[in-house]
């Protein structure tokens, strides 16, 4: 029971780092460069595959609720936004690189799972931020246009942030086995 409780905790903390990470944002294009899809994948890291997928999963489930963790605010309407199937994708996201990260967090098995993990992501939020965009606003946009907008122009910021993970997650793995958090 002791561990359930730690791991319920981290998720937690983790959900509420990718809020957090919503509010650090620099706008580009038709979305902003923010810092959540960074806590995401350390959330696989660092709590494996159901653990970092819940703590996504508990992130969404608390903006759809209606708290104003999203870049742009919460709610139920929030799922018209272009940019909610990025917020969808951040759950398989968590659990894939949970999946591949492996317990010691060294950047030789990080970095792939990571990419893995974020490639999820665009997966599920570029046809997503596409079907609303020409969907339901009428855009009319080409497949190009989406994918340069929803991922191409997010891609070296990607890159920065799976270099971040990779260079803390060894000393964060460390740390919380040391302190009987990780296995």
């Amino acid at each position: 029971m002791k561990t359930n409780t730690r791991r319920m905790v981290q998720a937690a903390l983790m959900a509420a780092l990718t809020a957090a990470g919503a509010f650090i944002r620099f706008p580009l294009g038709a979305m902003s460069f923010t810092m959540q899809d960074m806590f995401t994948v350390l959330a696989g890291v660092l709590l494996g595959w159901k653990w970092g997928a819940a703590s996504q999963a508990v992130y969404v489930a608390l903006g759809l609720l209606g708290l104003p963790i999203f870049t742009q605010g919460g709610g139920i309407g929030y799922v018209f936004q272009p940019s909610f199937g990025f917020l969808l994708g951040i759950i398989p996201a968590a659990a894939l690189t949970g999946a591949l990260a492996g317990e010691e967090g060294r950047p030789g098995r990080v970095v792939p799972a990571c990419v893995a993990g974020l490639a999820a992501m665009y997966l599920i939020g570029v046809p997503y931020m596409g079907a609303i965009l020409n969907l339901y606003m009428g855009k009319g946009l080409s497949v190009w246009t989406i994918v340069k907008t929803g991922m191409v122009v997010y891609l070296p910021g990607d890159a920065l942030k799976v270099a971040v993970v990779a260079a803390v997650a060894p000393a964060l793995c460390r740390a919380l086995r040391r302190e009987g958090i990780k296995a």
